[in-house]
């Protein structure tokens, strides 16, 4: 079974699954329920019938959503109910934007999120260094040199623990890298090494690699490091799905194990290692959108035109991605003006224009969905001005055109997304970080501009959709709603940007319809809805007016497909 070729895994998963995805037209839906849940508050993300007390559900769908006594007409000898005893229900979550196999292997590394000593850092690194093997790799990720005063780690904080172990330990953000000396030695770094193209190999004043590595200048290091196992890859899945499913996620928009300069071939072997094998034998948890490199856009293409665009009820094509900038936490952002802690230093443009700009004609023109980070000011406005390009070029169609995180932007800018119809894909709990510290980068002013402007995007009806970015930031839906509605950090008394916060159905839409919308799952997924799929979490909560003004709940059960999936 470990053996399944590509081709056999795509022909079983098509052949068996492809028409549960199709949503059912209404006349076929059964007519007896297998579950119905009622006297709860149903918040449907469907503006329809924005809020219903009972539903019921049969092979997976629903079939009836509203008052009790309508839903109670499908009710059969083996029906069984569930009462809500008054409790919230809002369909699964969607998250937009996550790295879900990098999650799951971060998950079984040497995890630094959250850690605001320096001392703890090295601690942490010297007690997995006493159970790894001399020679051997020591990996992690999620510092964040902010928590600790904003010096940035080196080499040097480290090398003399791990004098037998290369170490590679990734940023938060995942746009940068710190490696100890033995790794540099391993990948050939030295005083006369180049930094590649966007990218940049941090040096000290006299010119000597301190050990960190921006963008594209990663794959210096990690084309050294030994790829993990299939059995790891497929265990990274498992963790990372049930830690979904704690947080309500029921759908992920999986943009791979994709970096700048990291190997393209690394989410195709995911795809083919882990979700191809995880969807045929019948052990997928969550629902997965997958996103692949753009410089391998024909071979997605190729594949959607020979199998369609939905392997099964689990796994779904989606597009593919590129990057326009870095990260505003590892100054390679792209700006007008320059990071004020770094005067001469604008970000990087990590991808070529010109390469950029005809990787998107085609890809567009085969009818593949285009996704495009950009954090930067300057990187947003050059996207939006490439899908102009595109559009005009290629011609008018529904093609849900999407920036990534769209997080800093230009006065003007939100409007020219509602305008052109371009998806803003964003990140609600990053601005946590980001609060604290954007002042000091782009100056108080600048920050306070640019920065997280959902409710600027949504008045210019901009399609907003929700996400992590997980393992950035953690994969947790709830606290992004309550994020994107009191832009309250935890040491903050007073919102950053008041102006920018938007109401718990704005938020909750991020997470369900919108989210769906983005990315071409509405017609199953999103909301709840007659005929679309029974995916939904009870609340801690039974007071929709509570909600609304604290914008705070537990998740108390995830159900996927109309199945308990947690706990």
């Amino acid at each position: 079974m470990y053996s399944l070729s590509l081709s056999l895994s795509l022909s079983l998963c098509v052949h068996f699954y492809f028409p549960l995805w199709k949503k059912l037209p209404q006349s076929t839906l059964p007519l007896v329920s297998d579950f119905i849940i009622k006297n709860g508050v149903i918040y449907t993300s469907d503006e329809s019938l924005p809020f219903a007390n009972s539903m019921a559900v049969a092979n997976g769908r629903v079939i009836r959503i509203g008052n009790f006594s309508f839903v109670q007409e499908v009710a059969g000898d083996e029906t069984q109910v569930l009462d809500l005893e008054g409790k919230v229900v809002v369909p699964g979550f969607i998250d937009s934007h996550v790295h879900f196999i990098s999650g799951g292997l971060q998950m079984m590394q040497v995890g630094l999120r959250g850690v605001n000593e320096k001392e703890e850092v090295i601690r942490m690194i010297k007690e997995a260094v006493q159970s790894t093997k001399p020679g051997s790799w020591i990996l992690g990720g999620g510092w964040n040199n902010d928590l600790w005063g904003g010096d940035l780690p080196a080499a040097d904080w480290i090398d003399d623990i791990t004098p037998n172990n290369p170490v590679w330990l990734s940023r938060m953000d995942g746009h940068m890298g710190w490696a100890n000396s033995v790794a540099l030695t391993l990948a050939g770094i030295t005083n006369i090494t180049d930094s590649p193209r966007g990218g940049t190999i941090v040096r000290t004043g006299g010119g000597e690699p301190t050990g960190l590595l921006i963008d594209s200048a990663m794959v210096l290091v990690a084309s050294q490091i030994p790829e993990r196992s299939v059995d790891d890859r497929r265990e990274a899945l498992r963790k990372a799905s049930n830690l979904a499913l704690k947080r309500g996620v029921t759908t992920v928009v999986d943009m791979g194990r994709y970096f700048p300069g990291v190997s393209a071939d690394l989410s195709w072997e995911d795809f083919s290692d882990v979700y191809l094998w995880t969807n045929a034998m019948s052990k997928m948890k969550v629902r997965v959108c997958l996103f692949f490199p753009m410089e391998t856009w024909p071979r997605l293409a190729d594949l959607i035109n020979k199998k369609g665009h939905a392997l099964s009820q689990w796994v779904y094509f989606g597009g593919v991605k590129a990057f326009a900038d870095g990260s505003l936490g590892s100054n390679s952002a792209l700006f007008y003006e320059p990071y004020q802690d770094e005067p001469d230093n604008y970000g990087l443009q990590v991808t070529e224009p010109d390469a950029l700009l005809n990787m998107t004609l085609e890809s567009d023109l085969s009818g593949l969905q285009v996704a495009i980070h950009a954090i930067g000011d300057r990187a947003n406005d050059l996207i939006l001005d490439l899908h102009s390009s595109v559009a005009s070029t290629n011609g008018m169609r529904d093609r849900r055109f999407r920036i990534e995180h769209a997080q800093q932007l230009a006065p003007g800018t939100p409007s020219r997304f509602g305008k052109e119809g371009v998806v803003a894909s964003v990140q609600p709990d990053q601005l946590l970080d980001d609060a604290d510290t954007a002042g000091k980068k782009l100056g108080n002013d600048r920050a306070e501009k640019e920065s997280y402007l959902f409710k600027s995007l949504l008045d210019s009806n901009a399609l907003v959709a929700f996400g992590s970015d997980w393992p950035v930031v953690d994969i947790d839906p709830l606290s992004g709603i309550k994020t994107a509605v009191t832009r309250r950090p935890p040491t903050w008394k007073e919102a950053w940007i008041p102006s920018e916060c938007i109401s718990l159905e704005e938020a909750i839409k991020g997470y369900t319809i919108s989210a769906a919308r983005a990315s071409f799952i509405d017609n199953d997924l999103g909301s709840l809805s007659i005929g679309k799929l029974a995916d939904f979490v009870i609340l801690s909560t039974d007071s929709w007016k509570d909600f609304a003004e604290t914008a705070s709940a537990s998740i108390e059960a995830t159900y996927v497909s109309g199945v308990r999936a947690h706990p």
